[in-house]
């Protein structure tokens, strides 16, 4: 279909279908079986400008949108969402930044993160997964520091991001109002990194605890100002869960893209199998999947971009919710239509499986997201009444 891409757009897709061909397909199974991290990739989408996307052009950025980067997450996952995640990751800590920064924060991190530094998020932690309310992680306040003490689970990029945006409570009385982000650097003493986890999907992509021990912030790394944590947290997911979304769109799109090939190369009773009515149907409705995810996060993407829409909440859960079940439902067929090749590791449909699950999880699971769309359906219906 056309979807009326700019010129700048339709480069950003070959220069990314380039590098997922010449650079990452030949290495995604080493990285996925090795559970490593891919950094030499990551030097290639810096050399690119792929880093820089999302980011003004007066902080060396390329000025594009989420659209810019839906596209560029959507093309690389259609080879591997793990290695691709290290972009997409990044722009999720770069994005509180780029709401919530102040001029000299943005004039100092925005530079280096289009520069080709990885950035992370930190909100979850054991007991504060979808209710970012409880977290447990405090930051006390001693004069112009913040004293910062607690630990964050399964984030990713952690351990090879340079800076990390963290959300932390400053007054536990006050529940959610009681929380602040913070920008922090890797190198900041009190901080450290937990075990490197070891995932079923996504294995190119690190995932790791922080650690904060009696780690001292300025506080002029506060994001927004103090007791604006869960504000920051709340529009930063908004504006990231189409990442999340054009990620679970590529990996469906990729399983197609698979699916659709061996069908016509694999021969049973003398003829293709995308002979056969049970798999031309079973293709027939993985690619009206795709495209209906597609279409969805596009228009999603520029809605955002345009700025226009005040609550972006529900529509921005639904391109999530919508595209990473599409990449369950898509991955699962892709591996029935390669049957027992579908199963073996020397073929990616599984792994695309097992990547495509995460989408279903991370950034809020498709329970909450469901969640978010119905409350703002009855909020909508408030106001009509």
């Amino acid at each position: 279909m056309d979807y009326q891409l700019t010129e700048l757009q339709t480069n950003i897709r070959d220069i990314c279908a380039q590098i997922g061909e010449e650079k990452i397909k030949p290495i995604r199974e080493h990285y996925d079986t090795a559970n490593e991290f891919p950094k030499e990739i990551m030097k290639v989408f810096a050399e690119t400008g792929l880093f820089g996307l999302f980011i003004e052009e007066k902080y060396n950025g390329m000025g594009g949108g989420v659209m810019d980067l839906v596209i560029a997450v959507e093309t690389l996952s259609k080879t591997c969402s793990g290695i691709a995640l290290g972009l997409a990751a990044t722009a999720l800590g770069t994005f509180p930044i780029i709401l919530f920064g102040t001029e000299e924060q943005k004039k100092k991190y925005l530079t280096r993160i289009a520069g080709g530094t990885i950035a992370a998020f930190a909100l979850t932690e054991a007991e504060a997964g979808s209710d970012a309310s409880g977290i447990k992680t405090t930051a006390k306040k001693d004069g112009d520091y913040f004293i910062l003490n607690g630990t964050k689970q399964w984030i990713t990029n952690a351990g090879e991001a340079e800076i990390y945006s963290v959300i932390a409570m400053t007054n536990k009385e006050k529940g959610a109002r009681g929380a602040t982000a913070f920008i922090v650097e890797k190198d900041t003493p009190g901080f450290t990194f937990g075990k490197k986890e070891n995932k079923m999907g996504i294995r190119a992509s690190a995932t790791r605890e922080l650690v904060f021990q009696d780690c001292r912030i300025h506080k002029s790394q506060i994001l927004a100002r103090e007791g604006m944590g869960f504000i920051v947290a709340m529009k930063t997911l908004d504006q990231s869960r189409p990442g999340v979304a054009s990620q679970a769109l590529g990996i469906a799109a990729g399983a197609l893209d698979e699916a659709v090939a061996y069908s016509k190369t694999r021969k049973q009773f003398g003829k293709p199998i995308c002979a056969f009515q049970g798999i031309s149907f079973m293709l027939a409705d993985m690619a009206t999947q795709v495209e209906a995810a597609r279409a969805l996060v596009y228009v999603v993407a520029r809605t955002i971009d345009k700025g226009e829409e005040k609550d972006i909440s529900k529509i921005s859960a639904m391109s999530k919710l919508f595209a990473s079940d599409t990449a369950m439902r898509v991955t699962t067929d892709a591996v029935q239509v390669l049957g027992g090749y579908g199963y073996m590791r020397e073929y990616p449909v599984e792994k695309m499986m097992r990547d495509a699950k995460i989408t279903q999880i991370y950034e809020g699971t498709n329970q909450i997201q469901r969640d978010v769309i119905g409350n703002c359906l009855v909020k909508e219906s408030g106001k009509g009444g």
